[in-house]
């Protein structure tokens, strides 16, 4: 599935403002232009995914989740 094939409504593109890291788990925020979107994501995910401040991604919201992909 590419990121194309999901729900525009659903998708904010925007940037990386802050990465709290922890053992398993890592909160992520991020600025869109619709505010200010947080994600919980594993910590693995987070260094697979080499996310930095001020890095460029989508933030995918579903109704009890929102994920994260690394924009290039």
């Amino acid at each position: 599935m590419s990121i194309k094939s999901i729900n525009v409504r659903n998708q904010f593109e925007g940037v990386i403002t802050d990465i709290l890291e922890g053992p398993v788990l890592s909160e992520i925020d991020v600025r869109t232009a619709a505010g200010q979107v947080t994600s919980v994501i594993t910590t693995r995910s987070v260094k697979e995914l080499e996310l930095k401040i001020g890095s460029p991604v989508i933030a995918f919201v579903k109704s009890t989740e929102v994920s994260i992909a690394a924009l290039e």
